[in-house]
């Protein structure tokens, strides 16, 4: 999308609050033509395609961060099925006052642009480039590099895993980062070892693909603490011995929706040279079934040491993310750990599947990360985590239990993740429910949303 100042005269697309419709939206409304409500519009034009646009926003109290976005997103849509690519954009009063809404209207417009058809032999529905012009300065730049940051994130969930696999994830994020400011380090099979992840190591085992560990260093500023942000990193899950059903397997390419999150927010953060020093962490492997797999019942180690009764294979993002988490809170020193992950179907359970569900050990830096998400447009719900919580996951023969009884799956695999952050200010997003989906919804298309990216990128940019 280009955005000019230089007004373009043929198209003029008027958005208008319902309550606040000017003279002659007021004679449509009578007319029964256009009422103003949010994705209402009505189109007055020539034959030859020139005119205006009235573009309904609904009523200005319920103009959130998330209505923002849905409704520029749709309006992007609604001018592609129009075949209108240039037009001159006024916006409500409201926004040329408030650069935050501002920016979010502009998002929406970028993010509307979003096709995957790497896999198409004759692309389809290629959208042509929007052309915009406005009468006020918008933060285009920054925004289209966060609208790129989540563009790569729901690229990389929506390849295949025949084509995204731990050694070519670490190849993608070498080459994304190769002109950047972020370090790249990639640890191969022998690396792991010598760490002694175990756990992460258990998961792979039935894998012909080898593991990868990747991080990603973006330091800005000297003698700062770092923010890790790890990211689940499953390429494909089969559940192992406890073996998912064919309905249920088919879209698990999507289960490193975390770490694609991880490397997206890496990007728009280095991008937009956010000046907060951050490392993301990613245990890439699959959990497949050979042989030498993985058993339910197996008892493994872990780099803190603390071991782990597998009694279900299919609780495998636990076991690679108490490696990267133990290994981001002792080896990088940071003052601060996020994690996201696409852990359980109990977040689904608990908060639905357009949610995301949160467990923190830090109530601040959970504040902090709640109202980014409320700014990002990605809503999160945050669970507590009670005694009987931590009780649950202590193991019978083992320190801990990777998928103990009693209910409450999304809490205890947080306190589980916990457990191997050495009592750092923490936050687990469960991403499960809103990182991918069958149909599309609002402003997310079909397939990968890169849920996570824009919740990241507005908390570390409130960073100080």
């Amino acid at each position: 999308m280009r955005i000019s100042s230089e007004r373009i005269e043929e198209v003029v697309v008027r958005a208008v609050f319902q309550d606040g419709l000017d003279e002659l939206a007021s004679k449509l409304n009578e007319r029964e033509l256009f009422t103003g409500k949010a994705q209402a519009s009505y189109a007055m034009l020539d034959q030859e395609g020139r005119g205006t646009i009235y573009y309904g926003l609904g009523k200005e109290s319920d103009l959130t961060p998330y209505q923002i976005l849905k409704l520029f997103v749709q309006l992007a849509k609604l001018l592609d099925k129009l075949a209108i690519h240039r037009v001159h954009l006024e916006l409500p009063e409201v926004f040329e006052k408030d650069e935050v809404k501002l920016t979010q209207a502009i998002l929406g417009l970028q993010l509307a642009a979003y096709r995957f058809d790497t896999y198409k032999s004759k692309p389809e529905n290629k959208q042509t480039e929007l052309e915009i012009s406005l009468e006020v300065e918008a933060p285009i730049e920054e925004t289209a590099n966060l609208a790129a940051g989540v563009f790569t994130a729901r690229d990389l969930v929506n390849r295949r895993p025949n084509d995204l696999y731990p050694a070519s994830l670490a190849a993608h994020v070498r080459q994304l980062f190769a002109n950047s400011q972020v370090e790249v380090e990639i640890l191969e099979k022998c690396e792991i070892e010598a760490l002694g992840m175990e756990a992460f190591l258990a998961v792979n085992q039935g894998s012909d693909h080898e593991p990868r560990f990747i991080v990603m260093k973006y330091l800005p500023k000297a003698d700062e603490q770092p923010i890790a942000l790890v990211g689940k990193g499953v390429t494909y899950d089969s559940g192992g011995y406890a073996i998912k059903p064919a309905s249920s397997m088919k879209a698990m390419h999507s289960d490193m929706a975390g770490a694609a999150a991880v490397v997206g927010a890496m990007e728009a953060i280095s991008s937009n040279q956010l000046p907060c020093n951050v490392i993301g962490v990613i245990a890439a492997t699959e959990n497949l079934i050979d042989g030498k797999a993985f058993k339910n019942g197996d008892i493994v180690g872990s780099m803190k040491g603390s071991t782990i009764e597998v009694n279900n294979t299919d609780a495998e993002g636990r076991l690679t993310l108490a490696d990267a988490l133990y290994y981001a809170a002792t080896k990088l020193e940071p003052r601060a750990i996020v994690d996201l992950a696409t852990l359980t179907g109990a977040a689904i359970a608990a908060v639905s599947g357009k949610c995301t569900a949160m467990i923190a050990s830090d109530d601040s830096l959970a504040q902090a990360v709640l109202q980014a998400s409320e700014a990002a447009a990605e809503p999160t719900q945050r669970l507590l985590a009670f005694p009987s919580h931590y009780e649950q996951i202590k193991g019978t023969y083992a320190d801990l239990d990777n998928s103990p009884a009693g209910g409450g799956g999304c809490i205890t695999a947080g306190v589980f993740l916990e457990h191997f952050t050495e009592d750092l200010p923490w936050v687990h997003l469960d991403i499960a429910g809103p990182s991918y989906n069958g149909t599309g919804y609002d402003y997310l298309p079909k397939g990968a949303s890169g849920t996570g990216v824009m919740t990241l990128y507005h908390w570390i940019k409130s960073q100080k």
